[in-house]
This record gives structure tokens, C-alpha cells and sequence, in this order.
């Protein structure tokens, strides 16, 4: 891991950039000095983690004792794209566009991305709690396909917060079913992109026996802010 820039913000958090091999992150940490517990931050579908609203709750989670640490998925944010990249964004946009349905393609973009994301969201860990200003445990926020696949597959991930408005692909919502840690699942009742049912049927499928569905009147951005404290003390529960 090969930092490239830093500085101090106005409420006391570092924030730094790095680089680990292709992999661009940002890694924000608060003013302490013991190990703080670790957040991985992923915004949904692979939004860039520059983006304002990852940023945002970034900083503030941060601020409150934990170090948070985002990527750029394959293809995403500062990565180059492929060819089967930008022919698949170009789908999806006409799609949107045209009013058709657009299942199949998030399909054949988001499934790939996940297989892509995921090992590259385990290298990050293993570097990220080797670091000194970093302990554990760990927890997981954001993008609920990458997520669960973690969940799946990475033993230190101890808690998670998922937004259910990203696409989850069919693999993951099998898999959904092999999820045992403790769940926050954020769901806007009226999210235009996202179906209801199909969200409900996703929070049913989880195999964790603590799982909570908070639910909120609104569009597919209008998630409130104070959820966001509400997340803060889910991971207080389980990361502290």
C-alpha cells in the first residue's frame, strides 16, 4: 500500500489517498491513539468512491472513532474501462432511456463487477489492518452485492449495513442465505430502480438472526440523513 496524498480536515479526520497495485482508495481515519475499528465503504454498483455521498458519510463515520476505507471497483471512478464496460453502460443507458427493461443487462454488468471487486476488497483488508493506526473488528457498509459476497467469503467482516437500492445479482441473492452476521438493511419504499418485493424477499432471505429493516418513504436518493446515525450505533452494537 503506497500512500500518495494526505490532509488533515477540519474535524480533526485524516483522509489519504493510496494506491495498492491497480487499486486506487481513500482511507479517512480519526484523531486517536489507539487502533481504530475498520469500515469498508462501497457505494452501490461501483460508483465512484470519490463520489459526494460516500464522502459524506465517510467523513462523518469517521469522526466518530472509526477509520473508513473506500476503492474504486474494476472500471469504476479513476480505473480504465473495457470495451465490454462501456458497451454495457451503453445498453443500460439506452434501456433507461427507451422505458425497457434493464434486469438482464445489470446482470451481465453487475455480476462480473462483483466476481472482479470482491478479491480486490480482501487484498485491501489484508493491507489496511496492517497498518498501526487500525485494528479490529471489521465492518461493512454500502453496496449490497459486493457485501454479501464478503459476508460469504471473509470471516473478519463481523457486521454489515447494506443499501438495498443497488442491483443484486441472482448468485447473490442465493447466497444471501449463507449470511450470518449481524444485518442493517436501508430500503427506500419507493425507490424507482429498485423493487420493492424484490427487496423484502432479499432481507427474508438473509440467514442472519439479527437483522433489521429499516424503511423509509422516498425516492432511490432520498435515503434521510439520520440513518445514518442510526448506522452508527448498529456499528457501536458490534465493532466496539
Amino acid at each position: 500500500m503506497h500512500f500518495t496524498s494526505a490532509q488533515r480536515l477540519d474535524d480533526g479526520v485524516l483522509e489519504r489517498e493510496f494506491t495498492l497495485g491497480e487499486i486506487p482508495g481513500t482511507l479517512w481515519t480519526p484523531e486517536s491513539a489507539a487502533p481504530a475499528p475498520l469500515i469498508l465503504m462501497a457505494h452501490n454498483n461501483g460508483l465512484p468512491k470519490a463520489a459526494a455521498r460516500l464522502v459524506a458519510r465517510a467523513r462523518h463515520t469517521a469522526a466518530y472513532g472509526y477509520a473508513v476505507a473506500a476503492v474504486d471497483a474494476p472500471g469504476c471512478g479513476d480505473r480504465p474501462r473495457s470495451a465490454a464496460d462501456e458497451q454495457a453502460r451503453a445498453s443500460l443507458r439506452r434501456a433507461v432511456q427507451a422505458g425497457e427493461p434493464v434486469d438482464d443487462i445489470f446482470e451481465s454488468f453487475v455480476g462480473p463487477l462483483v466476481e472482479k471487486a470482491v478479491p480486490e476488497w480482501r487484498s485491501t483488508l489484508d493491507a489496511l489492518l496492517a497498518l498501526p493506526e487500525i485494528g479490529g473488528p471489521v465492518g461493512y457498509s454500502g453496496w449490497a452485492a459486493v457485501g454479501i459476497r464478503l459476508a460469504v467469503v471473509e470471516p473478519r467482516i463481523a457486521a454489515a449495513g447494506f443499501f438495498a437500492g443497488g442491483y443484486v445479482p441472482r448468485a447473490q441473492r442465493e447466497e444471501a442465505r449463507q449470511v450470518t452476521i449481524p444485518l442493517l438493511l436501508l430500503l427506500q419504499w419507493d425507490d424507482e430502480g429498485n423493487p420493492r418485493q424484490r427487496a423484502l424477499d432479499l432481507f427474508d432471505a438473509f440467514g442472519s438472526k439479527e437483522k433489521t429493516l429499516h424503511a423509509n418513504m422516498g425516492g432511490h436518493t432520498g435515503t434521510p440523513w439520520f440513518e445514518l446515525e442510526d448506522g452508527g450505533r448498529f456499528f457501536d452494537r458490534h465493532l466496539k
